[in-house]
Protein backbone atom coordinates (compact mmCIF):
# COMPACT_ATOMS: atom_id res chain seq x y z
CA UNK A 1 0.00 0.00 0.00
CA UNK A 2 1.30 3.65 -0.86
CA UNK A 3 -0.43 6.53 1.10
CA UNK A 4 0.12 10.15 -1.52
CA UNK A 5 -1.41 13.55 -0.75
CA UNK A 6 -4.83 13.87 0.67
CA UNK A 7 -5.31 10.55 2.00
CA UNK A 8 -5.35 8.96 -1.02
CA UNK A 9 -4.24 5.52 -0.35
CA UNK A 10 -3.72 3.04 -3.76
CA UNK A 11 -3.21 -0.95 -4.07
CA UNK A 12 -0.42 -2.00 -6.17
CA UNK A 13 -1.47 -5.67 -5.90
CA UNK A 14 -4.87 -4.27 -7.86
CA UNK A 15 -3.09 -1.93 -10.36
CA UNK A 16 -0.30 -4.11 -11.44
CA UNK A 17 -1.99 -6.40 -14.01
CA UNK A 18 -3.41 -3.01 -15.86
CA UNK A 19 0.29 -1.47 -15.34
CA UNK A 20 1.79 -4.88 -16.84
CA UNK A 21 -0.47 -4.31 -19.87
CA UNK A 22 0.06 -0.38 -20.35
CA UNK A 23 3.80 -0.86 -20.19
CA UNK A 24 3.58 -3.64 -22.74
CA UNK A 25 1.65 -1.81 -25.05
CA UNK A 26 3.89 1.77 -24.34
CA UNK A 27 7.00 -1.05 -25.10
CA UNK A 28 5.38 -1.35 -28.69
CA UNK A 29 4.30 1.91 -29.43
CA UNK A 30 8.23 2.68 -28.35
CA UNK A 31 9.26 0.24 -31.04
CA UNK A 32 7.11 1.42 -33.68
CA UNK A 33 8.99 4.37 -33.31
CA UNK A 34 12.19 3.24 -33.50
CA UNK A 35 11.67 1.16 -36.43
CA UNK A 36 10.63 4.54 -38.53
CA UNK A 37 14.29 6.44 -37.57
CA UNK A 38 16.28 5.07 -39.97
CA UNK A 39 13.52 5.94 -42.49
CA UNK A 40 13.48 9.20 -41.60
CA UNK A 41 16.70 10.35 -40.96
CA UNK A 42 17.40 9.99 -44.49
CA UNK A 43 14.96 11.97 -45.35
CA UNK A 44 14.91 14.56 -42.51
CA UNK A 45 18.17 14.49 -40.21
CA UNK A 46 21.22 15.58 -41.79
CA UNK A 47 23.55 13.27 -40.11
CA UNK A 48 27.41 14.21 -40.00
CA UNK A 49 28.32 16.28 -42.99
CA UNK A 50 31.36 13.90 -43.82
CA UNK A 51 29.04 10.63 -43.76
CA UNK A 52 26.12 11.95 -45.40
CA UNK A 53 28.49 12.91 -48.24
CA UNK A 54 30.35 9.66 -48.58
CA UNK A 55 26.98 8.66 -48.78
CA UNK A 56 26.04 10.34 -51.40
CA UNK A 57 29.31 9.75 -53.35
CA UNK A 58 28.96 6.32 -52.89
CA UNK A 59 25.65 6.45 -54.68
CA UNK A 60 26.83 8.19 -57.70
CA UNK A 61 29.10 5.87 -58.03
CA UNK A 62 27.19 2.82 -58.36
CA UNK A 63 25.04 5.28 -60.54
CA UNK A 64 27.94 5.06 -63.02
CA UNK A 65 27.79 1.37 -63.14
CA UNK A 66 27.29 0.02 -67.02
CA UNK A 67 24.19 -1.57 -67.63
CA UNK A 68 24.56 -4.67 -69.20
CA UNK A 69 20.99 -5.04 -71.02
CA UNK A 70 21.99 -1.43 -72.25
CA UNK A 71 24.32 -3.20 -74.37
CA UNK A 72 22.21 -5.20 -76.77
CA UNK A 73 21.53 -4.18 -79.70
CA UNK A 74 17.89 -2.48 -80.41
CA UNK A 75 17.41 -3.30 -77.20
CA UNK A 76 15.83 -0.02 -75.06
CA UNK A 77 17.91 1.78 -73.03
CA UNK A 78 17.30 1.71 -69.47
CA UNK A 79 17.78 4.29 -66.67
CA UNK A 80 20.32 4.83 -64.75
CA UNK A 81 19.97 3.87 -60.81
CA UNK A 82 21.61 4.55 -57.75
CA UNK A 83 21.36 0.97 -56.55
CA UNK A 84 24.07 -1.75 -56.99
CA UNK A 85 22.30 -4.20 -58.44
CA UNK A 86 18.80 -3.69 -60.10
CA UNK A 87 16.69 -6.26 -62.23
CA UNK A 88 13.11 -6.23 -64.35
CA UNK A 89 11.47 -9.24 -64.76
CA UNK A 90 8.57 -10.04 -66.45
CA UNK A 91 6.83 -12.46 -64.17
CA UNK A 92 5.03 -15.06 -66.13
CA UNK A 93 7.58 -15.56 -69.03
CA UNK A 94 10.59 -15.14 -67.25
CA UNK A 95 11.89 -12.38 -69.49
CA UNK A 96 14.77 -10.28 -68.38
CA UNK A 97 13.97 -6.42 -68.95
CA UNK A 98 16.71 -4.67 -67.50
CA UNK A 99 19.64 -5.98 -65.83
CA UNK A 100 22.37 -3.77 -64.10
CA UNK A 101 25.26 -6.60 -61.78
CA UNK A 102 22.23 -9.07 -61.31
CA UNK A 103 24.65 -12.20 -60.60
CA UNK A 104 26.45 -9.88 -57.76
CA UNK A 105 26.13 -11.18 -54.15
CA UNK A 106 24.60 -8.82 -51.93
CA UNK A 107 23.20 -9.01 -48.66
CA UNK A 108 19.14 -9.32 -49.02
CA UNK A 109 18.28 -7.92 -45.64
CA UNK A 110 14.36 -8.24 -44.88
CA UNK A 111 13.59 -9.67 -48.32
CA UNK A 112 15.01 -12.86 -47.32
CA UNK A 113 11.21 -13.08 -45.45
CA UNK A 114 9.51 -13.87 -48.90
CA UNK A 115 11.33 -16.91 -49.29
CA UNK A 116 10.50 -17.52 -45.37
CA UNK A 117 6.45 -16.78 -45.87
CA UNK A 118 7.02 -18.74 -48.93
CA UNK A 119 8.12 -22.69 -47.82
CA UNK A 120 5.77 -21.81 -44.19
CA UNK A 121 2.89 -21.62 -46.56
CA UNK A 122 3.92 -24.88 -48.67
CA UNK A 123 4.27 -26.80 -45.10
CA UNK A 124 1.75 -25.55 -42.67
CA UNK A 125 -1.65 -24.82 -42.47
CA UNK A 126 -3.22 -20.95 -41.69
CA UNK A 127 -5.32 -22.43 -38.27
CA UNK A 128 -1.96 -23.83 -37.00
CA UNK A 129 -0.33 -22.45 -33.97
CA UNK A 130 2.79 -20.75 -33.55
CA UNK A 131 4.58 -21.36 -30.10
CA UNK A 132 7.08 -18.34 -29.50
CA UNK A 133 10.57 -19.56 -27.33
CA UNK A 134 12.57 -17.34 -25.55
CA UNK A 135 15.25 -18.05 -27.99
CA UNK A 136 13.21 -16.97 -30.87
CA UNK A 137 12.19 -13.96 -29.35
CA UNK A 138 15.82 -12.95 -27.18
CA UNK A 139 17.97 -14.16 -30.56
CA UNK A 140 17.41 -11.20 -32.65
CA UNK A 141 19.83 -7.73 -32.46
CA UNK A 142 18.61 -5.10 -30.09
CA UNK A 143 17.03 -2.50 -31.89
CA UNK A 144 16.26 -4.42 -35.00
CA UNK A 145 12.38 -5.28 -35.99
CA UNK A 146 9.63 -6.56 -33.91
CA UNK A 147 6.27 -6.55 -33.25
CA UNK A 148 6.83 -6.93 -29.30
CA UNK A 149 5.47 -10.49 -28.68
CA UNK A 150 6.63 -12.28 -25.46
CA UNK A 151 7.85 -15.69 -25.27
CA UNK A 152 5.13 -18.22 -24.41
CA UNK A 153 2.61 -16.45 -26.64
CA UNK A 154 0.78 -18.54 -29.27
CA UNK A 155 -0.25 -16.61 -32.76
CA UNK A 156 -1.98 -18.56 -35.70
CA UNK A 157 0.37 -19.24 -38.78
CA UNK A 158 -1.91 -16.56 -40.83
CA UNK A 159 -0.85 -13.64 -38.28
CA UNK A 160 2.48 -14.42 -37.92
CA UNK A 161 2.64 -13.91 -42.15
CA UNK A 162 0.87 -10.90 -41.43
CA UNK A 163 3.83 -9.99 -38.83
CA UNK A 164 6.41 -10.85 -41.14
CA UNK A 165 5.57 -9.34 -44.46
CA UNK A 166 3.76 -6.02 -42.58
CA UNK A 167 5.65 -5.31 -39.75
CA UNK A 168 8.95 -7.53 -40.71
CA UNK A 169 9.20 -8.84 -37.63
CA UNK A 170 12.36 -10.68 -36.58
CA UNK A 171 11.21 -12.65 -33.58
CA UNK A 172 8.10 -13.93 -35.62
CA UNK A 173 10.16 -15.20 -38.83
CA UNK A 174 12.55 -17.36 -35.82
CA UNK A 175 9.29 -18.62 -34.29
CA UNK A 176 7.78 -19.80 -37.57
CA UNK A 177 11.41 -21.31 -38.41
CA UNK A 178 11.46 -23.13 -35.74
CA UNK A 179 7.64 -24.32 -36.02
CA UNK A 180 8.02 -25.65 -39.30
CA UNK A 181 12.06 -26.38 -39.85
CA UNK A 182 12.16 -27.89 -35.97
CA UNK A 183 15.27 -25.76 -35.46
CA UNK A 184 15.68 -22.41 -37.18
CA UNK A 185 19.18 -24.06 -38.44
CA UNK A 186 16.73 -26.69 -40.12
CA UNK A 187 14.83 -24.03 -41.88
CA UNK A 188 18.12 -22.63 -43.00
CA UNK A 189 18.51 -25.80 -44.86
CA UNK A 190 14.94 -25.69 -46.36
CA UNK A 191 15.45 -21.74 -47.53
CA UNK A 192 18.46 -23.57 -49.39
CA UNK A 193 17.19 -26.47 -50.68
CA UNK A 194 14.03 -24.37 -51.84
CA UNK A 195 15.97 -22.06 -53.40
CA UNK A 196 17.99 -24.53 -55.49
CA UNK A 197 14.10 -25.96 -56.34
CA UNK A 198 13.63 -22.98 -57.95
CA UNK A 199 17.00 -22.13 -59.95
CA UNK A 200 18.57 -19.65 -57.87
CA UNK A 201 22.50 -19.05 -58.44
CA UNK A 202 24.01 -17.23 -55.85
CA UNK A 203 22.21 -17.65 -52.70
CA UNK A 204 23.05 -18.89 -49.22
CA UNK A 205 20.99 -18.41 -46.38
CA UNK A 206 21.72 -18.96 -42.84
CA UNK A 207 18.26 -17.23 -41.12
CA UNK A 208 14.66 -17.01 -42.06
CA UNK A 209 14.65 -12.98 -40.72
CA UNK A 210 17.65 -11.86 -43.00
CA UNK A 211 19.74 -10.27 -40.12
CA UNK A 212 23.53 -9.68 -41.04
CA UNK A 213 25.25 -12.50 -41.70
CA UNK A 214 28.48 -12.73 -43.69
CA UNK A 215 27.28 -16.31 -44.98
CA UNK A 216 23.59 -15.23 -45.92
CA UNK A 217 23.71 -13.63 -49.38
CA UNK A 218 21.99 -13.78 -52.31
CA UNK A 219 21.21 -11.82 -55.81
CA UNK A 220 18.49 -9.60 -57.51
CA UNK A 221 18.47 -12.34 -60.33
CA UNK A 222 17.65 -15.21 -57.00
CA UNK A 223 15.33 -12.85 -55.79
CA UNK A 224 13.81 -12.17 -58.70
CA UNK A 225 13.53 -16.01 -59.15
CA UNK A 226 11.98 -16.29 -55.73
CA UNK A 227 9.43 -13.66 -56.34
CA UNK A 228 7.80 -14.74 -58.73
CA UNK A 229 7.28 -18.23 -57.27
CA UNK A 230 5.57 -16.02 -54.27
CA UNK A 231 3.71 -13.81 -56.12
CA UNK A 232 2.08 -16.77 -57.79
CA UNK A 233 0.18 -17.71 -54.25
CA UNK A 234 -2.96 -15.78 -53.96
CA UNK A 235 -2.57 -15.12 -49.96
CA UNK A 236 1.11 -13.85 -49.92
CA UNK A 237 0.35 -11.19 -52.94
CA UNK A 238 -2.62 -10.02 -50.67
CA UNK A 239 -0.26 -9.69 -47.41
CA UNK A 240 2.39 -8.03 -49.20
CA UNK A 241 -0.21 -5.45 -50.68
CA UNK A 242 -1.69 -5.02 -47.29
CA UNK A 243 -0.51 -1.18 -45.92
CA UNK A 244 -1.70 -1.96 -42.18
CA UNK A 245 -2.78 -4.99 -39.85
CA UNK A 246 -5.08 -5.12 -36.40
CA UNK A 247 -3.77 -7.90 -34.40
CA UNK A 248 -6.57 -8.62 -32.00
CA UNK A 249 -6.30 -9.82 -28.38
CA UNK A 250 -6.58 -13.73 -27.77
CA UNK A 251 -6.74 -15.98 -25.05
CA UNK A 252 -2.64 -16.90 -26.04
CA UNK A 253 -1.96 -13.31 -27.01
CA UNK A 254 -3.41 -10.50 -25.16
CA UNK A 255 -2.71 -7.08 -26.53
CA UNK A 256 -4.63 -5.77 -29.89
CA UNK A 257 -2.54 -3.06 -31.53
CA UNK A 258 -2.36 -1.93 -35.15
CA UNK A 259 0.83 -2.18 -36.92
CA UNK A 260 1.49 -0.83 -40.39
CA UNK A 261 4.03 -1.56 -43.04
CA UNK A 262 7.14 0.37 -43.96
CA UNK A 263 6.87 0.02 -47.51
CA UNK A 264 6.12 3.27 -49.13
CA UNK A 265 5.06 2.15 -52.27
CA UNK A 266 2.34 0.26 -50.65
CA UNK A 267 1.48 2.88 -48.13
CA UNK A 268 0.57 5.09 -50.71
CA UNK A 269 2.95 7.95 -50.23
CA UNK A 270 4.75 7.13 -53.57
CA UNK A 271 1.65 5.83 -55.28
CA UNK A 272 2.15 3.69 -58.31
CA UNK A 273 -0.82 1.91 -60.98
CA UNK A 274 -0.86 -1.37 -60.86
CA UNK A 275 0.83 -2.05 -57.99
CA UNK A 276 0.81 -5.36 -56.45
CA UNK A 277 2.71 -5.20 -53.39
CA UNK A 278 6.14 -5.63 -52.18
CA UNK A 279 8.90 -6.05 -49.14
CA UNK A 280 11.50 -3.59 -47.69
CA UNK A 281 14.63 -4.78 -45.96
CA UNK A 282 17.51 -2.60 -44.19
CA UNK A 283 20.48 -3.30 -42.81
CA UNK A 284 24.14 -0.91 -42.30
CA UNK A 285 25.50 -3.77 -44.43
CA UNK A 286 22.96 -4.13 -47.13
CA UNK A 287 21.46 -0.63 -46.99
CA UNK A 288 17.72 -0.59 -48.61
CA UNK A 289 16.97 -3.59 -50.57
CA UNK A 290 12.99 -3.70 -52.24
CA UNK A 291 11.07 -6.25 -53.85
CA UNK A 292 7.96 -5.03 -56.00
CA UNK A 293 5.56 -6.53 -58.35
CA UNK A 294 3.04 -4.43 -60.32
CA UNK A 295 1.32 -5.47 -63.40
CA UNK A 296 -0.35 -3.61 -66.28
CA UNK A 297 -2.31 -4.35 -69.44
CA UNK A 298 -1.37 -8.20 -68.72
CA UNK A 299 2.31 -7.97 -68.34
CA UNK A 300 3.27 -8.54 -64.75
CA UNK A 301 6.50 -7.10 -64.09
CA UNK A 302 8.87 -7.69 -60.43
CA UNK A 303 11.27 -5.39 -59.81
CA UNK A 304 14.35 -5.82 -57.45
CA UNK A 305 17.65 -3.11 -55.78
CA UNK A 306 19.54 -3.83 -53.46
CA UNK A 307 21.98 -1.97 -52.00
CA UNK A 308 20.76 1.54 -52.49
CA UNK A 309 19.60 4.42 -50.55
CA UNK A 310 16.61 5.90 -48.74
CA UNK A 311 14.33 7.24 -50.76
CA UNK A 312 15.54 5.81 -53.67
CA UNK A 313 15.11 2.53 -53.42
CA UNK A 314 11.24 3.53 -54.38
CA UNK A 315 11.84 6.18 -57.07
CA UNK A 316 14.56 3.93 -58.56
CA UNK A 317 11.63 1.31 -58.50
CA UNK A 318 9.20 3.09 -60.08
CA UNK A 319 11.36 4.35 -62.95
CA UNK A 320 12.48 1.29 -63.45
CA UNK A 321 8.83 -0.40 -63.84
CA UNK A 322 7.77 2.99 -66.17
CA UNK A 323 10.87 1.87 -68.23
CA UNK A 324 9.42 -2.26 -68.40
CA UNK A 325 5.89 -1.03 -69.13
CA UNK A 326 6.77 1.91 -71.67
CA UNK A 327 9.17 0.12 -73.79
CA UNK A 328 7.92 -3.59 -73.86
CA UNK A 329 4.83 -5.47 -75.37
CA UNK A 330 2.85 -8.74 -74.87
CA UNK A 331 3.22 -10.65 -78.44
CA UNK A 332 0.27 -14.05 -78.48
CA UNK A 333 2.84 -16.94 -80.12
CA UNK A 334 -0.36 -18.66 -81.22
CA UNK A 335 -1.77 -15.61 -83.27
CA UNK A 336 1.45 -15.10 -84.80
CA UNK A 337 3.29 -18.39 -85.45
CA UNK A 338 3.31 -19.68 -88.81
CA UNK A 339 6.63 -21.84 -89.11
CA UNK A 340 4.93 -23.97 -86.49
CA UNK A 341 1.24 -24.28 -87.67
CA UNK A 342 -0.25 -27.61 -86.71
CA UNK A 343 -4.17 -27.06 -86.75
CA UNK A 344 -5.64 -28.97 -89.46
CA UNK A 345 -9.72 -29.23 -89.31
CA UNK A 346 -9.70 -32.38 -91.64
CA UNK A 347 -7.75 -34.10 -88.80
CA UNK A 348 -10.06 -36.71 -87.67
CA UNK A 349 -13.13 -34.41 -88.76
CA UNK A 350 -16.18 -36.02 -87.55
CA UNK A 351 -19.01 -35.25 -85.38
CA UNK A 352 -19.38 -38.70 -83.39
CA UNK A 353 -16.30 -41.36 -83.68
CA UNK A 354 -14.65 -43.44 -81.45
CA UNK A 355 -11.40 -40.25 -81.68
CA UNK A 356 -14.15 -38.18 -79.45
CA UNK A 357 -13.55 -34.43 -81.05
CA UNK A 358 -13.01 -33.59 -84.08
CA UNK A 359 -10.29 -31.01 -83.09
CA UNK A 360 -6.75 -31.57 -83.82
CA UNK A 361 -4.86 -33.66 -81.31
CA UNK A 362 -1.71 -31.06 -80.95
CA UNK A 363 -2.03 -27.26 -80.71
CA UNK A 364 0.26 -24.46 -80.01
CA UNK A 365 -0.54 -23.32 -76.15
CA UNK A 366 -2.93 -19.73 -77.00
CA UNK A 367 -2.05 -18.77 -73.60
CA UNK A 368 1.84 -18.17 -74.47
CA UNK A 369 3.32 -14.80 -75.19
CA UNK A 370 6.46 -13.48 -75.95
CA UNK A 371 7.77 -9.88 -74.34
CA UNK A 372 9.37 -7.84 -77.22
CA UNK A 373 10.42 -4.94 -77.26
CA UNK A 374 7.87 -2.28 -79.03
CA UNK A 375 10.30 -1.15 -81.96
CA UNK A 376 10.31 -5.38 -82.64
CA UNK A 377 8.09 -7.86 -84.64
CA UNK A 378 7.51 -11.13 -84.13
CA UNK A 379 9.26 -11.86 -87.45
CA UNK A 380 12.67 -10.83 -85.83
CA UNK A 381 12.78 -13.28 -83.29
CA UNK A 382 14.44 -16.48 -83.86
CA UNK A 383 12.98 -20.24 -82.82
CA UNK A 384 14.51 -23.44 -81.72
CA UNK A 385 12.32 -26.70 -80.63
CA UNK A 386 13.02 -28.77 -77.77
CA UNK A 387 11.22 -32.01 -77.12
CA UNK A 388 12.59 -32.49 -73.48
CA UNK A 389 9.70 -31.48 -71.73
CA UNK A 390 8.59 -32.57 -68.28
CA UNK A 391 4.57 -32.14 -68.42
CA UNK A 392 2.74 -35.32 -69.48
CA UNK A 393 0.11 -33.59 -71.91
CA UNK A 394 3.01 -31.69 -73.69
CA UNK A 395 4.65 -32.62 -76.51
CA UNK A 396 7.40 -30.06 -77.32
CA UNK A 397 8.84 -26.83 -76.21
CA UNK A 398 9.60 -23.92 -78.58
CA UNK A 399 12.01 -21.21 -77.34
CA UNK A 400 12.24 -17.75 -78.72
CA UNK A 401 15.50 -15.17 -79.05
CA UNK A 402 15.56 -11.83 -79.97
CA UNK A 403 19.31 -10.52 -81.06
CA UNK A 404 19.97 -13.69 -78.44
CA UNK A 405 18.09 -12.44 -75.38
CA UNK A 406 15.38 -15.12 -74.70
CA UNK A 407 12.03 -12.87 -74.70
CA UNK A 408 9.80 -16.58 -74.15
CA UNK A 409 8.35 -19.91 -75.14
CA UNK A 410 5.43 -22.00 -76.39
CA UNK A 411 4.32 -25.08 -75.73
CA UNK A 412 3.11 -28.07 -78.01
CA UNK A 413 0.21 -29.25 -76.03
CA UNK A 414 -1.83 -32.44 -76.60
CA UNK A 415 -5.71 -31.34 -76.62
CA UNK A 416 -7.26 -32.68 -73.35
CA UNK A 417 -10.66 -30.31 -73.23
CA UNK A 418 -12.70 -32.87 -74.71
CA UNK A 419 -13.37 -35.87 -73.51
CA UNK A 420 -13.68 -39.29 -76.03
CA UNK A 421 -17.16 -40.76 -75.90
CA UNK A 422 -15.82 -43.91 -75.91
CA UNK A 423 -13.65 -45.46 -73.10
CA UNK A 424 -11.80 -48.51 -74.09
CA UNK A 425 -9.42 -49.37 -71.07
CA UNK A 426 -12.48 -49.12 -68.40
CA UNK A 427 -13.91 -52.66 -67.79
CA UNK A 428 -17.88 -52.81 -69.13
CA UNK A 429 -20.12 -52.41 -66.32
CA UNK A 430 -23.58 -54.42 -66.79
CA UNK A 431 -26.55 -51.62 -66.85
CA UNK A 432 -29.47 -51.81 -63.97
CA UNK A 433 -32.29 -53.15 -65.76
CA UNK A 434 -34.21 -49.85 -65.92
CA UNK A 435 -31.52 -48.15 -68.08
CA UNK A 436 -30.47 -51.33 -70.08
CA UNK A 437 -34.02 -50.48 -71.18
CA UNK A 438 -34.11 -46.96 -71.67
CA UNK A 439 -30.82 -47.12 -73.67
CA UNK A 440 -31.94 -49.74 -75.71
CA UNK A 441 -33.54 -47.44 -77.97
CA UNK A 442 -31.02 -44.82 -78.34
CA UNK A 443 -29.67 -44.56 -81.75
CA UNK A 444 -26.78 -42.37 -82.40
CA UNK A 445 -27.41 -41.03 -86.38
CA UNK A 446 -24.76 -39.68 -87.82
CA UNK A 447 -26.81 -36.21 -89.91
CA UNK A 448 -24.08 -35.97 -92.75
CA UNK A 449 -23.46 -39.27 -93.43
CA UNK A 450 -27.43 -39.51 -93.33
CA UNK A 451 -28.42 -36.84 -95.88
CA UNK A 452 -25.15 -38.36 -98.32
CA UNK A 453 -27.04 -41.58 -98.22
CA UNK A 454 -30.60 -40.26 -99.37
CA UNK A 455 -28.82 -37.97 -101.71
CA UNK A 456 -27.01 -40.20 -103.50
CA UNK A 457 -30.17 -43.06 -103.51
CA UNK A 458 -32.23 -40.08 -104.98
CA UNK A 459 -29.43 -39.98 -108.35
CA UNK A 460 -29.49 -43.06 -108.49
CA UNK A 461 -33.29 -43.40 -109.05
CA UNK A 462 -33.61 -40.53 -111.17
CA UNK A 463 -30.58 -41.87 -113.37
CA UNK A 464 -32.29 -44.94 -113.48
CA UNK A 465 -35.67 -43.46 -114.85
CA UNK A 466 -33.68 -41.65 -117.27
CA UNK A 467 -32.51 -44.63 -118.15
CA UNK A 468 -35.82 -46.74 -118.60
CA UNK A 469 -37.53 -43.62 -120.32
CA UNK A 470 -35.35 -43.40 -123.12
CA UNK A 471 -35.43 -47.21 -123.93
CA UNK A 472 -39.40 -47.38 -123.74
CA UNK A 473 -39.36 -44.85 -126.22
CA UNK A 474 -36.66 -46.44 -128.57
CA UNK A 475 -38.76 -49.67 -128.24
CA UNK A 476 -41.89 -47.56 -128.97
CA UNK A 477 -40.45 -45.99 -131.97
CA UNK A 478 -39.03 -48.74 -133.62
CA UNK A 479 -42.36 -51.00 -133.12
CA UNK A 480 -44.54 -48.27 -134.07
CA UNK A 481 -42.30 -48.21 -137.58
CA UNK A 482 -42.17 -51.73 -138.37
CA UNK A 483 -45.99 -51.95 -137.97
CA UNK A 484 -46.51 -49.60 -140.09
CA UNK A 485 -44.57 -50.87 -142.68
CA UNK A 486 -46.07 -53.96 -142.43
CA UNK A 487 -49.37 -52.72 -142.56
CA UNK A 488 -48.62 -50.66 -145.76
CA UNK A 489 -47.09 -53.58 -147.20
CA UNK A 490 -49.96 -55.83 -146.81
CA UNK A 491 -52.48 -53.78 -148.02
CA UNK A 492 -50.18 -53.08 -151.21
CA UNK A 493 -49.95 -56.87 -151.78
CA UNK A 494 -53.81 -57.38 -151.11
CA UNK A 495 -54.81 -54.81 -153.69
CA UNK A 496 -51.88 -55.69 -156.15
CA UNK A 497 -54.18 -58.86 -156.05
CA UNK A 498 -57.25 -57.64 -156.19
CA UNK A 499 -56.04 -55.52 -159.40
CA UNK A 500 -55.53 -58.64 -160.92
CA UNK A 501 -58.55 -60.00 -160.38
CA UNK A 502 -59.62 -57.09 -162.05
CA UNK A 503 -62.82 -56.74 -159.05
CA UNK A 504 -64.07 -54.86 -156.28
CA UNK A 505 -63.58 -56.05 -152.83
CA UNK A 506 -66.18 -57.93 -151.40
CA UNK A 507 -68.89 -56.40 -148.81
CA UNK A 508 -67.24 -58.54 -146.25
CA UNK A 509 -64.26 -57.42 -147.09
CA UNK A 510 -65.10 -53.35 -147.23
CA UNK A 511 -66.23 -54.11 -143.68
CA UNK A 512 -63.32 -55.37 -142.45
CA UNK A 513 -61.15 -52.21 -143.95
CA UNK A 514 -64.28 -49.94 -142.68
CA UNK A 515 -61.79 -47.09 -141.50
CA UNK A 516 -58.63 -47.66 -143.90
CA UNK A 517 -58.83 -44.49 -145.35
CA UNK A 518 -55.60 -46.04 -147.45
CA UNK A 519 -57.15 -48.57 -149.08
CA UNK A 520 -61.19 -47.13 -149.40
CA UNK A 521 -59.46 -44.25 -151.09
CA UNK A 522 -56.86 -46.73 -153.34
CA UNK A 523 -60.15 -48.94 -153.95
CA UNK A 524 -62.47 -46.36 -155.16
CA UNK A 525 -60.38 -45.04 -157.71
CA UNK A 526 -60.34 -46.64 -161.41
CA UNK A 527 -58.26 -49.75 -161.81
CA UNK A 528 -55.22 -49.40 -164.08
CA UNK A 529 -55.68 -52.41 -166.69
CA UNK A 530 -51.89 -53.50 -165.88
CA UNK A 531 -52.39 -56.73 -168.05
CA UNK A 532 -54.78 -56.03 -170.89
CA UNK A 533 -54.09 -58.72 -173.05
CA UNK A 534 -55.33 -60.88 -170.09
CA UNK A 535 -58.60 -58.91 -169.47
CA UNK A 536 -60.45 -61.86 -171.09
CA UNK A 537 -59.38 -64.34 -169.42
CA UNK A 538 -60.65 -66.67 -166.86
CA UNK A 539 -60.14 -69.60 -165.35
CA UNK A 540 -59.49 -71.20 -161.93
CA UNK A 541 -56.68 -68.99 -160.20
CA UNK A 542 -59.34 -66.51 -160.68
CA UNK A 543 -62.41 -67.77 -159.38
CA UNK A 544 -64.27 -67.01 -156.26
CA UNK A 545 -62.65 -69.44 -154.37
CA UNK A 546 -59.38 -67.82 -154.77
CA UNK A 547 -60.65 -64.33 -153.95
CA UNK A 548 -61.65 -66.02 -150.57
CA UNK A 549 -58.76 -67.67 -150.44
CA UNK A 550 -56.61 -64.58 -150.58
CA UNK A 551 -58.35 -62.66 -148.24
CA UNK A 552 -58.39 -65.32 -145.41
CA UNK A 553 -54.28 -65.45 -145.98
CA UNK A 554 -54.13 -61.41 -145.35
CA UNK A 555 -56.62 -61.84 -142.41
CA UNK A 556 -54.12 -64.76 -140.99
CA UNK A 557 -50.93 -62.73 -141.59
CA UNK A 558 -52.75 -60.06 -139.30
Amino acid sequence: MLNFRKGTVIDIMKISPYFNKFKKKTKILALSLCLSIPFFLGNSLPAHASTFEEIQAEMESRKALPIQSNEIENWPDGPAVGAQSAIVIEANTGVILYSKNIHEKLYPASTTKILTCLIATENSSLDEMVTFSRDAVFSIEKGSSNMGIDAGEILPMEECLYGILVVSANEVANAVAEHVGGSMEGFAEMMNQKAAELGCLDSHFVNANGLHDENHYTSAYDLSIIARSFFQNELLTKIAGTPNHHFEATQTQPDDFILATHNKLVTGEYAYEGLIGGKTGYTNAARQTLVTCAERNGMKLICVVMKDESPNQFTDTIDLLNYGFNNFEIVNVAENETKFNIDNADFFQTNNDIFGSSKPILSLNKGSYLILPKTAVFKDTVSSISYDVEDENQIAKIDYTYNGIYVGNVTVDIATDTASPYDFDSPIEPLPEDETDSNENIIFVNIKKVLLFVLAAAGILILLFIVKSLLQNYSFARKHNFSGRRSFFRERNYLKERRLIKKQPSFKERRFFKGKSSFLQESSLPRPNFFPEESSLSGPDFSGRRRRNIFRRWRGRR
